[in-house]
């Protein structure tokens, strides 16, 4: 069973930083150009429009693979930030707090930061393992 499934660990690797960086993208999304129109975003704060600004630029680059080390570490950095500025300070639980998904994005990002984008990206494509 390991050998059958790690030879798809490449495919696996890519399609999670996709998916990643699609989620993420979505906040910015949601955020900058208010899309879908959520009330928490309808006018938010500076922090949370540069939070947003950040998601969008490098929520996109995840997607594509481009810059995938740096984006991600910067990413992982920003959700690390986010959870205990947002959400830590409305208790301790991150099922309480709603921080569950600030503290999964910032890991994720943290393994992509690691692992790079997979062999399905720009960076591979550009022969970097950025």
């Amino acid at each position: 069973m390991d050998q059958t499934l790690s030879k798809f660990q490449p495919l696996a690797l890519s399609l999670f930083r996709f998916i990643t960086g699609l989620l993420l993208f979505q906040y910015g999304v949601a955020k900058i150009f208010k899309f879908p129109v959520i009330p928490q975003f309808a006018d938010p704060p500076p922090l949370i429009m540069t939070a947003g600004g950040i998601e969008l630029v490098l929520g996109a680059l995840l997607m594509i693979g481009l810059f995938t080390r740096i984006s991600a570490f910067i990413l992982s950095g920003e959700m690390a930030v986010a959870y205990f500025i947002g959400h830590f300070p409305r208790g301790f639980f991150p099922l309480i707090n709603n921080g569950t998904a600030a503290i999964l994005f910032c890991f994720a990002c943290l393994y992509l930061a690691t692992e790079g984008g997979g062999p399905y990206s720009i960076d591979a494509m550009r022969g970097k393992k950025s």
